[in-house]
C-alpha cells in the first residue's frame, strides 16, 4: 500500500514532446508545443466530499483515509498543495463540435499532476478537474460547479461497475468557493458551489489531439505524438510494426492503428447502447484514443425508451448527439480522425481507400455485436460471428416499434421480462400483465395490447426451443432469464436520482449520495442496496432541470 505522499510521478507522455512552463492567464494560441506546464490555482477551504475505495486501489493507495490522510487528500486533490516531483501541465489540442471545427481548445480547467505506476504495473494519468485556468481556458476561469463534479464522479463509477470501459473518478473536494454559471444560458447567471473532480485513466489523448496538430500543418509534431501514443498505449501494435524512437512510421501502422482504435469504439458504442447510456457531447475532443468513456458532460441515462432523446440541451433542436445516432457520430469522428492522420501517410490520395476499408469494418463490427447484444438483452446466446436467425432478428425489430409504442421504461422492462420468464407464464396476457409495470401509461391502448399479445405470441416458442439456448442450460427459460440478467442492469444511474442527491447536498445532507455509491457498485443486483431504485422516473422529475436534460454550464 502506497500512502499519498509517496506517490512517485512519472512523465512519459510529455517526456519527449515539445511544451513551455507559462503563466495561466491570458488564453492564448501555442502553436508548436504539445503541452504547457501550468500551476493550478488555489482554493480557499478544500474540503474531501467523497473517496473511491476502488479508483484508490489502481493507484495503491489506501481504500479508507485516516484523518490527517483525508486532509492531505484535500490539499493535494484540490491543487493547493503539490507533492514532491509533481509538475502540472495542460494539453493543447482542438476538435469538431456538433459537427463545426472549432479550432484550438485544449484542457481549459484539467490539470494533469503525472502519471503513477502501480504495482501491477500499470499507468494513469492523475488529472484535476476544475483546477483553475490554464492557457487553455479561452477566457474562462477554469472552474467547475459541484453539481457537474458530483456528477461526473459518480457516472464514471457507475459505468465502470456496469463493466464498460472508463476513465475513474478518484475523489471530488469541494473549495469553499462560489462559481458563477448560467445555468440555462438565460442571463440569469448565478453563484454556485465550486468542486474539483480528480480523475484517473491510462491516459487523455482524445482524436482532437491529432486534429489541431494537423490542421495547423504541423507534421512533425504530429508524427511524433502519434508515435508516443503508439509505443505508450498500443505496445503490441508497436511490437508488430517495430517501432522505436529512431523508426519512421509507416503506412501500414497507421492503418492498423486506426482499424485498433476504431474497434475499441465500435465496441464502446455497442455498450452504451446496451445500457441506455447517453453522452451528450461527443465532439472528437471528448472520444479517446483507447475506446473508454471520458468527459461526463451532459450524459443522460435512458428513462423511457427514446432512440431520439439527447440530454444536452444545447443540443435540444438538432439532436445531432441523441441516442440513437451514438454510432453514427462515432464513426463520423473516426473519419475526422483518419484525416488527422494522413499528412503522416506516404501518399495521402492512395492511403485513402485504405482509411475507408477501416472504417466500413467498423460498420461491420458494429452492426454485428449490436444485434448479438440486443438478442442477449431478450434471452438468445448470439455471437457475432454467427449467422443471425431471422425469426430473432424480426424479434427485434418488432421490439424497437413496440417500446416507442409508449413511454416504455427501458431499464425495467428488460429487467421485468427476464423475471418472467423465470416464472414462465402460460399465455401472452400473462407475459404482457407481468411486465405492465414499465410502461408510463395505466392503461395500453387496443392497438398496442394487440401488438404487444402478438409479439409474446411469436416469442414463447422461441424462448421455449433450443434456439441460441444459453450454454449450459438445462431448463431455456430459466437460462434465459440468468443471461439476460448478466447484460441487463437492475440500476442505472437516473439524473433525477443525481439531482436528489444534490438537493440534499445543499441542505446538508449525504445520505441519498452515499445511497447511490452502494448501489453503482452492483447495478445487476436485485439486492437491497438497488432494490429502492428500482422505479419509473417519477413525474415532477419529467421536466425539472438536472433530472431531464442538463446543459454544458458547469
Amino acid at each position: 500500500m502506497t500512502r499519498l505522499h509517496e506517490l512517485a510521478f512519472s512523465y512519459r507522455l510529455i517526456r519527449d514532446l515539445p511544451g513551455a512552463r507559462m503563466e495561466p492567464a491570458p488564453s492564448r494560441q501555442t502553436p508548436g508545443i504539445f503541452f504547457a506546464e501550468v500551476q493550478p490555482t488555489p482554493v480557499s477551504h478544500p474540503e474531501l466530499l467523497i473517496w473511491s475505495p476502488e479508483a484508490a486501489k489502481l493507484l495503491d493507495l489506501p481504500p479508507v483515509l485516516d484523518l490527517e490522510e483525508i486532509q492531505l487528500a484535500a490539499e493535494v486533490f484540490s491543487g493547493n498543495r503539490l507533492l514532491p516531483g509533481c509538475r502540472p501541465y495542460a494539453t493543447r489540442y482542438g476538435g469538431h463540435q456538433f459537427g463545426n471545427w472549432a479550432g484550438q481548445l485544449g484542457d481549459g480547467r484539467a490539470h494533469t499532476l503525472g502519471e503513477v505506476v502501480n504495482a501491477r504495473g500499470e499507468s494513469y494519468e492523475i488529472q484535476l478537474k476544475g483546477a483553475g485556468t490554464t492557457p487553455y481556458s479561452r477566457g474562462a476561469d477554469g472552474r467547475a460547479v459541484l453539481r457537474s463534479s458530483l456528477r461526473e464522479f459518480l457516472c464514471s463509477e457507475a459505468i465502470f461497475h456496469l463493466g464498460i470501459p472508463t476513465s475513474r473518478a478518484l475523489c471530488c473536494v469541494t473549495t469553499g468557493d462560489q462559481v458563477v454559471r448560467d445555468m440555462f444560458y438565460d442571463g440569469n447567471p448565478r453563484p454556485e458551489p465550486g468542486a474539483i473532480t480528480t480523475r484517473l485513466a491510462p491516459t487523455f489523448l482524445r482524436l482532437g489531439h491529432f486534429e489541431i496538430l494537423a490542421a495547423r500543418e504541423e507534421n512533425e509534431l504530429l508524427g511524433k505524438v502519434v508515435a508516443t501514443a503508439i509505443q505508450l498505449h498500443f505496445p503490441v501494435l508497436a511490437a508488430k510494426h517495430g517501432l522505436s524512437e529512431n523508426s519512421s512510421i509507416t503506412d501500414d501502422l497507421l492503418v492498423d492503428w486506426l482499424d485498433d482504435v476504431s474497434t475499441r469504439t465500435a465496441d464502446l458504442m455497442v455498450e452504451w447502447q446496451r445500457v441506455g447510456f447517453v453522452h451528450g457531447v461527443m465532439n472528437t475532443d471528448n472520444l479517446s484514443i483507447l475506446g473508454i468513456t471520458i468527459d461526463y458532460g451532459p450524459y443522460g441515462w435512458l428513462d423511457d425508451y427514446d432512440p431520439e432523446w439527447t440530454p444536452n440541451t444545447t443540443d435540444a433542436e438538432r439532436r445531432r448527439y441523441r441516442f440513437g445516432h451514438q454510432p453514427s457520430i462515432a464513426l463520423w469522428n473516426l473519419s475526422r480522425f483518419g484525416s488527422a492522420l494522413l499528412p503522416l501517410a506516404s501518399d495521402s490520395k492512395a492511403m485513402i481507400p485504405r482509411f475507408e476499408q477501416v472504417l466500413e469494418r467498423y460498420r461491420q463490427r458494429f452492426g454485428s455485436r449490436y444485434l448479438a447484444m440486443r438478442a442477449r438483452k431478450i434471452g438468445f446466446e448470439i455471437h457475432a460471428s454467427e449467422d443471425f436467425p431471422e425469426s430473432v432478428q424480426t424479434l427485434l425489430h418488432q421490439l424497437d416499434d413496440l417500446l416507442v409504442a409508449v413511454e416504455t421504461d427501458m431499464t425495467l422492462f428488460y429487467r421485468l421480462l427476464s423475471k418472467t420468464m423465470a416464472l414462465a407464464p402460460q399465455d401472452s396476457r400473462g407475459w404482457l400483465a407481468a411486465i405492465s409495470e414499465c410502461f408510463y401509461v395505466e392503461v395500453l391502448p387496443s392497438d398496442v395490447e394487440t401488438q404487444w399479445l402478438t409479439w409474446f405470441d411469436r416469442a414463447t416458442p422461441l424462448w421455449r426451443s433450443d434456439l441460441a439456448l444459453p450454454e449450459g442450460s438445462t431448463d431455456p427459460l430459466q437460462g434465459r432469464s440468468s443471461l439476460m440478467d448478466s447484460v441487463n442492469p437492475f440500476f442505472t444511474l437516473r439524473n433525477y436520482l443525481v439531482q436528489e442527491a444534490l438537493d440534499e447536498l445543499a441542505e446538508g445532507r449525504r445520505g441519498r449520495m452515499d445511497e447511490l455509491m452502494a448501489a453503482l457498485k452492483s447495478p445487476y443486483a436485485d439486492s437491497a442496496e438497488t432494490r429502492p431504485f428500482f422505479r419509473k422516473r417519477p413525474d415532477w422529475a419529467r421536466t425539472r432541470a438536472g433530472c431531464s436534460a442538463l446543459s454544458c454550464s458547469s
